[in-house]
């Protein structure tokens, strides 16, 4: 009873706040973008990654809203892999996204003697072609989605409790083998690319810092510039995500080792499904101002 009521006040809440602010960054960064004289690449990214998170908040809570509250499978078996697809989708768009937003904001703070200056967009719209790629990349890799899932109203068994409203069959060992190493393969490409360009985003902060205090020691002024605080930014947005991706993996491979469901498995699992797309917007407001004044240096 305390967990069907913990999760009828929880779940809906964190869909709530995460549409609320992932719409408050897109409009944010809208108007940033419509009103500033330069058109930034990183406010382009940012909004498109605000719009996959809505998408994943929508597809993913929606329908088990509903279904917490007594409406159940409304979804036609349409309806269920449309959802279901949606959903996969905006999370791999999340992750290439993301992983897309480490790696400009490493190469504009890159010095510019350096060789990866020269690999920056020189406008905004060179950021397009990536957003066409990563929304054909992952639709065809989650395209077999269609096949292998359905609606609970059939003769099937359920997983997941009275408010699954799609079920998972068993893809064939042929599919299986086909969509797997696609999906490998994007993770550890977007994970690898994240990883190089956090650590050398550190690499640069911690040069800055250095400077930074041997100018304080010699009580001389230093104002850090801007496209470094929005770089600190970028990394909090990132560790919160490797957070609640690793985590969701663990409990993902946790669960489908048990031989039994752990409702309080089920939800925690459900919880980190939802958590980047529910607080990175969250980390972005807070640290607006040092994200609406965005660097010059492109």
């Amino acid at each position: 009873m305390v967990l069907k009521f913990i999760k009828k006040m929880i779940f809906p809440s964190m869909t709530v706040l995460g549409i609320l602010g992932n719409m408050s960054v897109s409009v944010n960064y809208m108007f940033s973008w419509w009103g500033g004289l330069e058109k930034k690449p990183i406010h382009l990214i940012l909004i498109h990654l605000a719009f996959t998170n809505i998408i994943l908040l929508l597809a993913k809570r929606l329908p088990k809203t509903k279904a917490a509250f007594g409406f159940k499978n409304f979804l036609g078996d349409i309806g269920c892999k449309i959802l279901l697809y949606l959903e996969r989708v905006a999370r791999g768009l999340s992750l290439c996204t993301s992983s897309l937003l480490t790696v400009v904001q490493a190469i504009i703070i890159s010095p510019r003697a350096s060789g990866w200056s020269r690999l920056g967009p020189k406008s905004a719209w060179h950021i397009l072609p990536f957003f066409s790629f990563f929304w054909i990349l992952n639709g065809l890799i989650c395209v077999n989605l269609i096949h292998s899932s359905t609606n609970t109203r059939l003769n099937v068994s359920q997983l997941r409790g009275d408010d699954t409203y799609c079920y998972f069959m068993l893809p064939s060992q042929k599919i299986k083998w086909i969509f797997l190493p696609l999906m490998v393969l994007r993770d550890t490409v977007c994970q690898g690319a994240m990883g190089g360009a956090s650590g050398y985003m550190v690499f640069l902060l911690h040069k800055h810092h250095q400077h930074v205090l041997y100018l304080q020691n010699s009580k001389l002024l230093y104002r850090t510039p801007p496209e470094l605080r929005a770089a600190q930014s970028v990394l909090l947005l990132m560790l919160c995500f490797v957070f609640f991706y690793w985590s969701d993996c663990a409990f993902s491979l946790i669960l489908s080792i048990s031989l039994l469901e752990n409702s309080l498995i089920i939800n925690i699992q459900e919880f980190l499904t939802l958590g980047y797309a529910t607080f990175s917007p969250l980390v972005l407001i807070h640290r607006d101002g040092l994200l609406t004044g965005f660097c010059h240096v492109q």
